[in-house]
């Protein structure tokens, strides 16, 4: 059964995913938008994707970052390592797997205090399956995968 969803995985995001040849941003950013806008303080203070708000706004690592209050982005200013999601907001499971995939807000995790976002949905029902095995993994390519 793994092996099909493993299948099944690959070929949903091999269109997007990409091994790195030359150096891609440290995060995915949607239109220039880390996690498409979504504010990934949220994430944690109410379990839930909120969108951010161009009002609150900042620049981090490359990609504007939105927030839904100032609050939430002071929260981000004083400590964007604990909020940021891993890998960049790249796919956690393709990362696991030596590769760069987009992501879907909506498909997000937090494991041990950590946020990680995945392709979709179902990729992440996959990477949920072995949470501690895919981090794993995905450290071992990380930031390497990047090709800097």
């Amino acid at each position: 059964m793994t092996n099909r969803r493993t299948f099944i995985l690959l070929a949903l995001t091999a269109p997007f995913a990409r091994p790195a040849f030359a150096a891609e941003p440290e995060t995915f950013a949607d239109a220039g938008l880390a996690i498409r806008g979504t504010d990934p303080v949220a994430y944690f203070k109410s379990g839930t994707r909120t969108a951010g708000l161009a009002d609150h706004t900042l620049m981090w690592k490359g990609a504007y970052w939105q927030f839904s209050s100032a609050e939430n982005l002071e929260a981000f200013e004083m400590s964007p390592e604990r909020y940021a999601p891993a890998y960049g907001g790249y796919c956690a499971y393709a990362m696991s797997k030596g590769h760069l995939a987009p992501t879907d807000p909506e498909a997000w995790t937090i494991h041990q205090g950590r946020l990680y976002l995945n392709f979709s949905t179902d990729v992440r029902a996959i990477w949920q399956a072995d949470i501690p095995g895919n981090i794993a993994l995905a450290d071992g390519f990380w930031p390497a995968v990047l090709g800097a």
